[in-house]
């Protein structure tokens, strides 16, 4: 174990999950939508008016509702509607991805550019929904919430304990490093991922997040949604690369070989999802991230 490592065994993951939930924290609108979509009893009706009671979160959700992103025929004007035409599913994905990157804002970051953190976020949050699209299009937007989210636990790191997270940043440019989440271990004891998937429990999301949160680095250890964790490792594992919409196969070889199996994805879908998520991430980036 390094120095810096031993100088850090007192950090524990679970406090630094518990310190940050005194600055950041879900709307309880969010955690209500999120426990009620699968309740038969609760209506349509009962979840608008629930989302209707935050001023903010409506604004956002109609925004996204009216969006490219869904490419409706006609204007919602009401969360009503938005619920309607959606469907519940899909409207508890919008309300956890806005409610999500809003909890976020304003808490200070200063190792990295949050406006950096953020359009990675929504990149891979877009490339996973592109790639859902051929083989399994029921996947889309809880995709899209799972690219969008899976880096959560970096947010609290670099609000939380910013001089190790930086130390592990470092050893990541020096020499024959590990990847980063495998150097945050190294200096600190555990990764982001693991940290994103602490704060995503202890706020009571969906368990396909949780685990595509904690296993976007390790597919081979995901237990009940493989498909999933597979979209995002690789969805993660494309934006990770230079901006670009020219993918080439040694781009890619990174990715876990199993995903390309458990996905049915190929090269050719990822450079075709490339280029439709490029399409759609600045509009999306105005939508999610406008003052």
């Amino acid at each position: 174990m390094s120095s810096t490592s031993a100088a850090t065994q007192n950090i524990e993951l679970k406090s630094l999950v518990e310190d940050i939930q005194g600055l950041v924290s879900l709307p309880e609108v969010a955690i209500k939508i999120s426990s009620m979509v699968d309740d038969p009893n609760v209506s349509v009706d009962e979840i608008g008016k629930l989302i209707s009671q935050d001023p903010a979160l409506t604004v956002r959700v109609l925004a996204i509702a009216n969006s490219p992103f869904y490419g409706l025929s006609a204007e919602v004007s009401t969360i009503a509607r938005a619920v309607t035409v959606l469907g519940t599913k899909q409207i508890t994905d919008v309300v956890l991805s806005t409610a999500t990157t809003s909890a976020f804002a304003g808490i200070p970051i200063h190792v990295i550019s949050v406006d950096d953190f953020w359009y990675h976020s929504l990149y891979c949050g877009l490339l996973a929904q592109e790639l859902s699209s051929k083989h399994n299009p029921p996947l889309r937007d809880s995709m899209f919430v799972a690219g969008l989210l899976h880096d959560i636990g970096h947010l609290v790191m670099f609000n939380k304990i910013p001089e190790l997270i930086h130390d592990a940043l470092l050893r990541t440019v020096q020499g024959e490093s590990l990847p980063l989440y495998m150097e945050e271990r190294e200096v600190i004891g555990f990764d982001h991922a693991q940290v994103g998937a602490a704060l995503a429990r202890e706020w009571h999301l969906p368990a396909y997040l949780v685990e595509c949160i904690e296993f976007h680095h390790e597919p081979e250890k995901a237990q009940d949604f493989k498909l999933e964790v597979s979209l995002i490792h690789i969805a993660n594992a494309v934006a990770a690369l230079p901006y670009s919409d020219d993918i080439d196969e040694s781009d890619l070889q990174s990715i876990d070989d199993t995903c390309w199996k458990i996905t049915d994805l190929t090269p050719a879908d990822v450079q075709q999802a490339t280029v439709a998520a490029q399409e759609k991430i600045n509009e999306m980036k105005n939508i999610y991230f406008s003052k």
